[in-house]
């Protein structure tokens, strides 16, 4: 293969999907424990919650659905599986851990559902795919951490239950730049349009608009 990679992937994918008509937002994990040094799941950086609060405003001030997720686990772990068994980290957001507690300035909102869960995507083992449907919502903007973990399985999830799906590359955060890249990458080849937060904000600016 001696292409260029991207435009080798451009070749054999390519193709974008494009916003839907009612989005909702998906904000994943976003938790004390990856912005707080103490903490072994720090990731050194704080631009992906401030991306990720400044989309949350603009997905408000739209008046669209905003859904924030974090995992919980019961005080025994039973609920854990081969996830908490697997992942030493988990044991961060065994209930009552103040690292699972939300970063500065994600308090939640009385109008933001918060779902919890116990393994990596947010629509496993839980009602996000069936609350979306009943909301008429046609797809999904997801942000969150880690891009190589909870985002990415998050978003191949929603891309299978059938919403389009938009990742917003900003406002997403892992511990390292090379999985974090290549799993962006991957997700805008296979599974979902990978967009700035610019572009986002701009799109949920014209929402109710006229065209």
């Amino acid at each position: 293969m001696t292409d260029d990679l991207t435009e080798n992937y451009k070749r054999a994918f390519g193709r974008r999907v494009g916003f839907g008509k009612r989005p909702a937002l998906v904000l994943i994990d976003l938790c004390r424990a990856y912005y707080d040094p103490e903490c072994d799941l720090y990731m050194g950086s704080d631009a992906s919650l401030t991306s990720a609060l400044q989309v949350r405003e603009a997905a408000h001030a739209a008046g669209i659905p905003v859904i924030l997720t974090n995992v919980v686990y019961h005080p025994s772990t039973i609920d854990g599986g081969r996830f908490f068994e697997k992942s030493k980290p988990l044991r961060y957001f065994i209930q009552g851990n103040p690292m699972g507690d939300w970063p500065e300035g994600l308090a939640p909102r009385p109008d933001e559902l918060i779902v919890s869960k116990q393994y990596p995507s947010a629509f496993f083992g839980t009602s996000l795919a069936s609350t979306l449907t009943a909301l008429g919502i046609d797809s999904v903007l997801l942000g969150g951490v880690s891009t190589s973990g909870c985002v990415r399985a998050s978003c191949v999830d929603a891309m299978s239950h059938g919403f389009r799906t938009i990742v917003i590359a900003d406002a997403c955060g892992d511990r390292h730049s090379d999985p974090h890249n290549a799993n962006l990458f991957d997700m805008e080849a296979k599974y979902a349009d990978v967009v700035g937060e610019a572009e986002v904000i701009a799109y949920l600016a014209s929402l109710g608009q006229p065209a």
